[in-house]
């Protein structure tokens, strides 16, 4: 069975206090925009348009950049979510299959919740998501009979009698996208706020003698973000599920409430993590792998038996072959370190390649920038980096030399050589001891 999915994001966000779109606001590092797609993505659907409005320019390179294959529509002016449905019409004209409708701020929901939803296709012809909630509040009411969706009911629409049902409309519907668009079509604007609600849908359907039927979910995965305070609780509540899954599925989290992950973080099964460890995107870590406290990792990929931290920056671009060590103070950015690298402390290691078993002494830097172009150090296998020392580069150490502790290497050095690259030592016998005298002297003066 196809499926296509229509994500409504041309939300402002008024109470967001904010210059940037809504679902441009991250949790988890990532987008709001960009949660709802990974959702709608895991079911592998054939089509996926993303309805724009406010801010549409950026929301819609947002989610070109999810995915060049996501297409985009604007609402404008934005009249309400049928209204909003509608404007994907043209585009899914022909589309067969089921269609399912998400909101680009609601960053929770989980495949498996969806996954139901279009299982329940079997028995009803509109299938809508709803939850019961603690403080129903001014969701929109599920009016039900039986088994049976009669009605979904607005909050400024609902009687006081109506108003007391705990079974609230999350917003997500399922259908046949040819039903769906038929009935968004026949959607009127006779209410309250005069915009042409998607939830109308329920009652229109049931004009024609179709069925219409609940889904639930848990109210957690609803939690749709309309303020800042709104957008700290999708953060907790997305790390708390991802702490969990991650304890589930076998890795050791030392401290669980002090390690955040981003949306995409991937860990195998008997990694370690430590406390205070933060990910930001595109990070994988293999099994096996060790991450110590107070490490900050983003844009990396760190193999087997590997280990990183304490107190360790890993930036875009570092790959660590299996059994790389990587200490205390050390920062990684765009560079390669093969099989069994050790890099203990305090040292940058920028645009790099650093052969297998090469040792990389504590205050090493590769000095990468001129000012205005970035250079590459390449360093050979089973190499000695003497503490302290500088590669300008574009430089190549090659495999099994010796840079001298102190050296500013700023030439190739060849395999097995050794470099010394610093200016020779002068020792002034007894001057240490007039020369102070000197300045005493002097300050005694009060010079």
């Amino acid at each position: 069975m196809q499926v296509s999915v229509i994500l409504l994001a041309a939300g402002q966000g008024t109470r967001m206090n904010s210059d940037l779109p809504k679902v441009l606001h991250a949790v988890a590092a990532a987008p709001l925009l960009h949660h709802a797609l990974a959702t709608a993505q895991s079911l592998e659907p054939s089509r996926i348009v993303v309805v724009t409005g406010h801010g549409g320019e950026a929301v819609a390179a947002a989610a070109l950049a999810w995915s060049d294959a996501v297409e985009t529509v604007v609402q404008d002016p934005q009249l309400g979510t049928a209204h909003a449905v509608e404007q994907a019409a043209p585009l899914l004209a022909n589309a067969q299959g089921d269609a399912i409708v998400l909101y680009a701020d609601t960053p929770l929901i989980r495949e498996a919740t969806l996954r139901a939803m279009l299982d329940a296709r079997e028995r009803h012809a509109v299938v809508i998501l709803g939850f019961h909630a603690k403080d129903p509040g001014r969701y929109g009411r599920l009016i039900t009979q039986g088994d049976d969706l009669r009605a979904i009911r607005e909050f400024k629409d609902a009687t006081p009698e109506e108003r007391k049902i705990t079974l609230c409309n999350s917003g997500v519907v399922c259908a046949d996208m040819q039903t769906l668009l038929s009935l968004v079509a026949e959607v009127g604007n006779a209410n309250a706020a005069g915009e042409y609600y998607l939830t109308d849908i329920v009652e229109l359907a049931r004009a024609r003698g179709l069925s219409a039927g609940v889904v639930l979910c848990d109210e957690a995965e609803t939690l749709g973000v309309n303020t800042r305070a709104q957008l700290a609780e999708a953060e907790a509540a997305f790390q708390s599920r991802a702490r969990a899954d991650a304890l589930e599925n076998g890795v050791t989290l030392t401290a669980p409430e002090t390690v955040f992950f981003a949306l995409d973080t991937y860990i195998g099964r008997d990694a370690v993590i430590g406390p205070n460890v933060i990910f930001g995107p595109g990070v994988t870590i293999e099994s096996g792998a060790e991450i110590k406290a107070f490490c900050h990792l983003e844009g990396c990929h760190i193999s087997r038996g590997a280990t990183v931290g304490p107190f360790a920056r890993l930036r875009p671009g570092a790959e660590l072959a299996e059994d790389v060590h990587v200490g205390n103070f050390v920062e990684v950015k765009n560079a390669i370190l093969g099989e069994g690298v050790k890099v203990g402390h305090l040292t940058y290691l920028g645009d790099a390649d650093i052969g297998d078993f090469t040792n990389i002494g504590a205050g090493t830097v590769t000095c990468n920038y001129d000012g205005v172009m970035k250079h590459r150090t390449t360093i050979g296998k089973r190499a000695f980096i003497g503490s302290d020392t500088m590669l300008v580069a574009p430089v190549t150490v090659g495999d099994d030399a010796f840079t001298a502790s102190g050296s500013v290497i700023t030439e190739d050095v060849p395999a097995e050589a050794v470099a010394i690259g610093r200016a020779r030592q002068v020792t002034k016998p007894g001057l240490a001891t007039r020369m102070f005298d000197r300045l005493r002297a002097e300050k005694a003066k009060g010079r």
